[in-house]
């Protein structure tokens, strides 16, 4: 039978081992999570953030109404032929919607439009996919999407008086770009409902507006485009 003293070393003996087991998970334990752990910074480091991108560039300035820069349609995937000069020119414009005669147009100039505003405009009642022709010589100054105009066109003419904008269109003609000089009657788009047109009432919304500075060609005085296209005659 062992003695008391024995009986003290083997205890002793036993609570070292389970001690020194405890000592041994603790420290396999610990690399284990200071393996993970500084794991993790690596990666964070190594992930880009979607919102750290670099500043893009304001777009051109457009008018008041169709103000919105996200909107905006840089168009840089159309190839710009070189611009041919044109001088000023005053002859009279045409009806810039393809069939439609002076007898069909509608004096909507001044009309109430939604949030108590007033249309500058007139409104050209056309099938959808009716070519659009410019109005008179010209440069295509803008192209701009917005949620009003839809897709649109502003236009400068020759003498850099006046700006011809056409809106809703369906889309723009194939081959046409900003910085172009056009020559009267060629296409620049097609007749559409985009915009706050409404679905299915496809017309052109042409204005015409007298400006000052060609440099801020959004800021001028309304013209009506109905008498001036009914008689066939130039801005005044």
């Amino acid at each position: 039978m062992p003695t008391a003293k024995q009986l003290l070393t083997r205890i002793a003996i036993a609570t070292y081992l389970v001690l020194l087991h405890i000592a041994v998970i603790y420290l396999v334990g610990e690399r284990i999570a200071q393996r993970y752990t500084s794991i993790e910074p690596i990666e964070k480091s190594s992930i880009s953030d979607p919102t750290e991108k670099k500043s893009i560039p304001t777009p051109l300035p457009v008018p008041e109404e169709f103000a919105d820069p996200e909107e905006a349609n840089s168009n840089s995937n159309i190839a710009v032929p070189s611009p041919s000069p044109l001088g000023p020119s005053t002859s009279g414009l045409i009806i810039p919607v393809v069939g439609v005669k002076a007898d069909k147009l509608v004096d909507t100039f001044t009309s109430s439009r939604s949030e108590g505003r007033v249309h500058d405009a007139i409104d050209i009642m056309a099938p959808g996919g009716t070519p659009v022709v410019a109005a008179t010589d010209g440069e295509i100054v803008k192209f701009f999407d917005s949620e009003r105009g839809g897709i649109t066109i502003y236009q400068l003419t020759p003498d850099k008086k006046f700006v011809l904008y056409y809106a809703h269109l369906q889309r723009r003609a194939d081959g046409i770009a900003e910085g172009m000089q056009i020559k009267q009657g060629t296409t620049i788009g097609f007749v559409g409902d985009t915009g706050n047109a409404g679905p299915g009432n496809t017309h052109l919304h042409f204005s015409i507006a007298a400006i000052t500075d060609p440099k801020h060609f959004w800021t001028g005085t309304y013209l009506n485009p109905y008498s001036i296209l009914k008689s066939g005659g130039y801005p005044q």
